[in-house]
């Protein structure tokens, strides 16, 4: 039901607020305070659009065009089961209707990402339960992955299952259908069990983000077509599912990138040139990070931090190198391009610092905001190599080289420069060395590297895409 409010609105909506806060439903609210919607006026747009049923009436207002005000759906107002999951199928938020009707036995949400796993969890939950629903489950979440993921992605994500479990999922796989399209919603009809025993059907609605899937249940008779008006508001329900993600200790390599001489080039460009250069890199970079799955971290002045996690389909420790090497080739175009716009010698470099690890992701938030921050030496790391990196150069540890299979670590050209015995310097492929004996660390200016004075580096020179 959606309530529409005279002039009064605002004393109107305190009061609603009230008694939700005292925990009236809202049909309650609706009875108490007297709100009838105009039986002859049709509603049309999306702001104005009924609430499904199901779906409590409460959140920030909007302004219709005859500004009278109405009241729009909000994530906390979902009151059937739903859950997000990310691309890894690992399980990054759920409410407790969805606990107790779909997830059973779960307490809480695991710590590590790898017992997050959405199939691991379903097929404990149908052990639970001892009811053939569990496939049905299974067949649709299978379903989506696969219309999404390569077979031999989808079955990795299938690792942990013991030998019954994975043939049974392996045979559901194959038996589940994937649609004609990508659409941005899909949706299933799904038998869940009755509380008084038998089985009641219901709609499943899987809407599709680039930060994972948010799966929704509705009870297919209080179905109404506002359900679709709710989750195409995608970035207000993305919003909100990311301030709802749950702190997840996972493993991680971590992209910290500075633009060298800012300083100088700032101060010699008029402030709106200087803007336009600096909004033309982070606009040439956007898509060279979506394309290697970088997550964003935080943009501070010129230097930004990124995030690489892992992925069914490709290696996120290689998508951190090949990104960096993109992004340095990127910003030697960009950097010409101005010398001969601005005539000068200038030139841009992007230094680049490059780490892994396993730390806690979580999310800090702001009244308008949501950013992905790390918890941890990771982070803390890379930053250090980025200010140790100088010209442009891209320098990574041996924990991150050391993560990547012996067949793609031949592609990335990698090693030490050092000095020979002629007083000449010569590059050493393949070899690591501790930044300290690098660098004159009792010198003020490099005060800030001592903590990783110990750290195995590598300077990155190139990264070969495989073909």
């Amino acid at each position: 039901m959606m309530g529409y409010f005279p002039e009064d609105a605002i004393s109107r909506i305190e009061e609603v607020q009230r008694l939700k806060g005292e925990g009236l439903a809202m049909a309650e609210v609706v009875a108490r305070i007297g709100i009838v919607p105009p039986a002859a006026e049709q509603i049309s747009t999306e702001e104005e659009a009924p609430a499904p049923i199901g779906l409590a009436v409460a959140g920030p207002l909007s302004v219709a065009a005859d500004n009278r005000r109405a009241l729009r759906i909000t994530l906390e107002d979902v009151h059937y089961p739903a859950y997000m999951v990310n691309y890894n199928f690992e399980l990054t938020w759920y409410n407790e209707e969805a606990r107790t009707r779909i997830l059973s036995g779960l307490d809480a949400l695991p710590a590590h990402s790898e017992a997050r796993n959405l199939f691991l969890l379903l097929f404990q939950s149908a052990s639970a339960k001892s009811t053939s629903f569990g496939s049905e489950l299974l067949r649709i979440h299978l379903a989506l992955a696969k219309n999404r993921l390569t077979r031999s992605s989808v079955l990795g994500l299938l690792r942990g299952l013991d030998r019954e479990a994975l043939t049974l999922a392996e045979r559901l796989y194959d038996e589940s259908g994937v649609t004609a399209e990508r659409k941005p919603i899909l949706d299933f009809s799904v038998d869940l069990p009755a509380a008084g025993g038998g089985a009641e059907n219901w709609r499943l609605f899987a809407s599709f983000f680039r930060e994972g899937i948010f799966v929704v249940y509705v009870p297919a008779e209080q179905y109404n077509e506002s359900l679709l008006e709710f989750l195409s508001q995608r970035d207000s329900v993305i919003r909100d599912l990311m301030r709802k993600r749950l702190p997840v200790l996972t493993p991680l390599a971590v992209m910290v990138a500075d633009l060298q001489n800012s300083v100088k080039i700032c101060s010699e460009l008029p402030p709106e040139e200087y803007f336009e250069l600096i909004n033309e890199i982070w606009t040439t970079m956007g898509p060279i990070f979506r394309k290697y799955y970088g997550t964003y971290g935080k943009h501070v002045g010129d230097g930004m931090v990124y995030y690489f996690f892992p992925q069914p389909d490709s290696d996120y420790i290689f998508n951190a190198l090949a990104c960096a090497q993109e992004l340095k080739s990127e910003v030697r175009k960009i950097s010409k391009k101005w010398q001969l716009r601005k005539n000068w010698l200038n030139e841009l470099y992007l230094n680049t610092g490059l780490h892994e690890g396993q730390e806690w992701l979580g999310t800090f938030q702001t009244a308008t905001s949501v950013e992905f921050a790390v918890l941890g030496d990771t982070i803390n790391h890379a930053s250090r190599l980025s200010e140790f990196a100088r010209f442009g150069t891209i320098w990574a540890t041996k924990n991150l080289l050391s993560k990547l299979a012996q067949q793609k670590r031949a592609n990335v050209d990698f090693g030490i420069t050092r000095k020979g015995a002629d007083g000449e310097d010569h590059f050493v492929a393949s070899s690591y060395s501790q930044l300290g004996s690098m660098v004159d660390l009792s010198n003020e200016r490099h005060e800030k590297l001592r903590d990783i004075a110990m750290l195995p580096i590598t300077e990155i020179r190139s990264v070969k895409l495989p073909q």
